[in-house]
């Protein structure tokens, strides 16, 4: 496996700083942009590429906060996900393109992960057709999605600022007839899927309404039905 730090040209210029996944084995192989949380591009994101990398996926995580001070960063984010347009949106799509011409990946293979921050922009990114699946994890949903790809998506039970996502997300995907696998681990709250890093964090984060923590059993159970999802919607079963 080979993780490196790469750049990638977005439509203004700027050149923007990822973190490019490269799986052992043959190639071309399925594409996946990893959309991180609200902590940003850290050791624990760059964990999680591995551990997809290793499933068999060419895994870039765009630095959507290279931009300019993260404060700045994570609200023109939550701004880009509620408005479904803006920079950040934009910088994705770049993303997206230069995953697709890399030599070692499937162009019409590419899917989407994303945590918290990340989770919402998989659902918006789902919409716009250029890709087979997506994964939000306890990603903000919309009250209606005009379309979508096939989506399987996981939440935490004791989420509470979530705690209507699950049900509006599968409302929208039942109507539009689109393949869906929606749980909520109902033991877990938010960020179950993700180690925080920070004992002040780890200490907080079950406090807060959204119960946030790493939750073992909901994350290794949410990574085999990614996985699976993925084998059957993103991979064509390989």
């Amino acid at each position: 496996m080979d993780q490196r730090e790469i750049r990638f040209p977005c439509d203004d210029g700027f050149s923007m700083r990822g973190i490019l996944t490269l799986p052992d084995g043959p190639e071309p192989r399925p594409g996946l942009l990893l959309i991180y949380e609200v902590f940003g591009l850290n050791e624990e994101m760059k964990r999680v590429a591995r551990e997809f990398a290793e499933a068999g996926y060419v895994v870039l995580i765009p630095d959507l906060f290279h931009r300019g001070p993260k404060f700045l960063c994570v609200a023109r984010a939550i701004r880009s996900i509620i408005k479904q347009r803006g920079r950040p949106l934009e910088d994705l799509d770049a993303a997206r393109r230069y995953l697709a011409s890399r030599p070692e990946v499937s162009a019409e293979r590419l899917g989407v992960v994303g945590f918290c921050m990340g989770g919402g922009f998989a659902i918006v990114l789902a919409m716009r057709g250029h890709y087979k699946a997506v994964a939000p994890f306890y990603g903000e949903v919309p009250e209606d999605l005009p379309s979508a790809c096939p989506t399987v998506a996981s939440f935490g039970g004791r989420d509470e600022p979530l705690r209507d996502a699950p049900a509006r997300l599968r409302r929208s995907l039942d109507k539009l007839g689109v393949p869906a696998d929606i749980k909520v681990y109902e033991d877990a709250g938010h960020s179950f899927y993700t180690r925080t890093e920070g004992a002040i964090l780890q200490k907080i984060g079950p406090l807060l309404p959204m119960h946030a923590g790493y939750h073992e059993p909901s994350a290794l159970d949410a990574k085999e039905r990614v996985l699976t999802f993925f084998r059957e919607h993103l991979d064509g079963g390989v």
